[in-house]
């Protein structure tokens, strides 16, 4: 019988391997679709602890194989807000696998993988473009980005085939990769005078208010350059930087160079034309009218919630809660769910990296109930140190609330080994997802986290809209954070009978069409391919930290070896506001100053820095714009 290994490379071994999956649905345990297609599938028995995204170390530490409890699904009897027993059991363990028993690069324990053909599992299903990698193609064979064990990340080892052959190891049999004749891995990584020779236009303006280019009166072409050709996922570079109208915008006579994404993302115009068709069209309150409109305007909000469903792989609809953004959704968490569990001396457990949302509210929670926070240190390059993460646990921890991806640092934590460290220990986890939901594919089923919050503004979608991921039985328990209408079922002077989840949460008219151009986003990331996103950013991020130590006096503030697309950092002589300021007078935005993260920034002896965050589309260009300008401080 022909495997579908044998097929990889074949043009139509995606189709047959689909057609087999529909056909014999009893073999899908055994049936691995090509990597990268919309039909690939891992060993269904993979231990969920770990989670996507994570260009990290193995997602339990080698040493806690054969000693991690897995999640235990409540016993009838408990209470719906009491963690699970066989979380804190010693007897229950995961049994040792060999990195051949996982479909998955390197020796790392697996979660479990989604299967991208099958939204019932809950697990995101994204479309995946076929897969034609070049040195100027960003399609990802692999859509995971996973590190072995003590390793650099997985995608620094992906230079070439070979490397690919060597760390992918599915746990039937090798797939073979594309032929090392016609396939290269390798960023697109050069020298000033290279990209010269190569064509790429690299100069910045010839002067610092842009005087001479302000008098032009033509409206200058959106992406000029080699880097247009360059593919991600379903579209070129050029077509995704023409998707977000905002960057033709000219700054000081200047193209607008779009750095400051950790603060917030441009809208593409399918987000800017859904709105205008929430408007012109549904614009109705929700859920309660009888008419017309109300019906078009709850199924678009209704439809918004089941694409942030998918998206982020959660199980139910239900778990998906609308707030106005990060902060809000943390808080709903705190006084909502953590704060009726707490009693005097109780601990809440946060990291040195947290963002002030991820500190402020548990401060005010312990202020209220006598209980006591405790911080996970970190280590000079900005990576938690999980030791002293699990020394921090007593029978008094009630909590952990960590960041995924630091604002400061670009530090990716280890959240699946966070999450199973907590849940061995009887605790639940929050994960603030506000930096990371961006640019790492994420599946909160696969990291089985018990809460996971973000904002639409910093994932290309509006502003004042945002999302709380809770488990369904942990949002069950929690009590109402706002009273109002829509949330409640009957209402009387002596009683309020509360609405199912998750109307019980949305107290009041929420920011509809918002919600509605979240969807869109998240539909519009979802065409191009998280994974492609992800290995695209990876490659620009390596590029620019790269340039960036050939600037005089610039000091990287972060440099963990799992790092997302921030690229803090000082520059010797001056201050950051007036290196923001001569960016600002070429056309380039970043963030300057604490970035509402001061601890982690005193950590590492500063009261601010300078703050370039890339994106999507962001570009080889942009990262020499900002690269010349700086030098120019010499």
């Amino acid at each position: 019988m022909t495997t579908i290994e044998s097929l990889a490379g074949v043009p139509e071994a995606a189709e047959i391997s689909r057609l087999a999956n529909e056909l014999f649905p009893d073999l899908t345990e055994s049936i691995y679709g090509v990597p990268g297609s919309s039909n690939f599938h891992s060993t269904q028995n993979a231990v969920p602890v770990s989670s996507w995204g994570q260009a990290t170390a193995p997602a339990v530490p080698e040493s806690s194989v054969g000693q991690v409890t897995p999640p235990a699904v409540p016993e009838a009897s408990q209470p719906s807000n009491a963690v699970p027993t066989g979380y804190g059991s010693v007897e229950t363990v995961i049994p040792s696998m060999s990195a051949t028993d996982y479909a998955y690069p390197g020796t790392v324990v697996s979660p479990v993988v989604p299967d991208f053909g099958a939204n019932e599992t809950g697990i995101p299903g994204y479309s995946v473009p076929e897969v034609n990698a070049t040195e100027n193609n960003f399609d990802w064979e692999h859509p995971f980005a996973y590190g072995g064990a003590s390793s650099e990340p997985w995608l620094e080892s992906v230079q070439s085939p070979t490397a690919v052959d060597s760390t992918y190891l599915p746990g039937t049999g090798d797939i073979p990769v594309a032929s090392k004749e016609t396939t290269s891995y390798a960023p697109v990584v050069m020298s000033q005078t290279e990209a010269k020779q190569n064509g790429r236009k690299i100069d910045a303006p010839t002067s610092l208010g842009g005087d001479a280019v302000n008098k032009k009166k033509e409206t200058p072409k959106v992406y000029t350059s080699r880097d247009e050709s360059i593919r991600i996922g379903s579209k070129t570079l050029a077509q995704i930087r023409s998707d977000f109208p905002i960057l033709s915008e000219q700054i000081n006579g200047n193209r607008l160079v779009w750095l400051d994404n950790g603060a917030t993302t441009q809208r593409p115009k399918a987000v800017i034309d859904r709105l205008s068709y929430y408007y012109e069209h549904e614009n109705s309150n929700v859920h309660r009218g009888a008419h017309t409109l109300a019906a078009r305007s709850t199924d678009a909000y209704e439809n918004a919630r089941d694409i942030v469903r998918d998206f982020i792989g959660a199980p139910t609809s239900e778990e998906i809660i609308f707030v106005r953004g990060t902060t809000e959704g943390i808080n709903l968490v705190a006084n909502a769910y953590v704060k009726p569990l707490l009693e005097p001396g109780d601990e809440i457990i946060v990291s040195i990296l947290e963002h002030h949302a991820n500190i402020v509210p548990w401060q005010l929670v312990a202020q209220e109930t006598g209980a006591v926070i405790k911080v996970i240190p970190c280590d000079e390059s900005g990576q938690l140190i999980l030791h002293e993460y699990e020394k921090l646990f007593t029978k008094k921890t009630k909590f952990v609330a960590v960041t995924h991806v630091s604002n400061v640092l670009g530090t990716v934590t280890p959240v699946a080994e966070l999450t199973a460290i907590a849940h061995r220990h009887g605790v639940r986890i929050l994960i603030d997802g506000a930096q990371s939901v961006a640019h790492i594919p994420v599946s909160v089923s696969a990291l089985d986290v018990d809460f996971f919050v973000f904002s639409g503004h910093k994932i290309f979608a509006p502003t004042g809209i945002g999302v709380v991921y809770g488990k369904k039985e942990l949002l069950e328990s929690a009590r109402p954070y706002h009273g109002g209408g829509n949330m409640i079922a009957d209402v009387t002077f002596e009683r309020t009978i509360y609405n199912p989840i998750p109307n019980k949460f949305e107290a009041g008219t929420g920011s509809i069409a918002d919600a509605v151009g979240l969807g869109a986003a998240l539909k519009y990331l979802s065409e191009i391919g998280m994974p492609c996103v992800y290995r695209w950013e990876h490659e620009l991020l390596q590029y620019a930290l790269k340039e960036m130590k050939t600037v005089k006096g610039l000091h990287l503030i972060g440099t963990a070896l799992n790092k997302a697309s921030v690229l803090s950092f000082s520059l010797a002589g001056y201050s950051d506001e007036e290196v923001g300021k001569r960016l600002d007078s070429y056309g380039i935005a970043v963030r300057t100053g604490h970035h509402c993260a001061q601890p982690v920034l005193r950590r590492f002896g500063y009261e601010g820095s300078v703050r370039p965050t890339l994106a999507l589309y962001n570009s080889f260009d942009d990262v020499d714009a900002l690269v010349k300008v700086l030098k120019t401080f010499a």
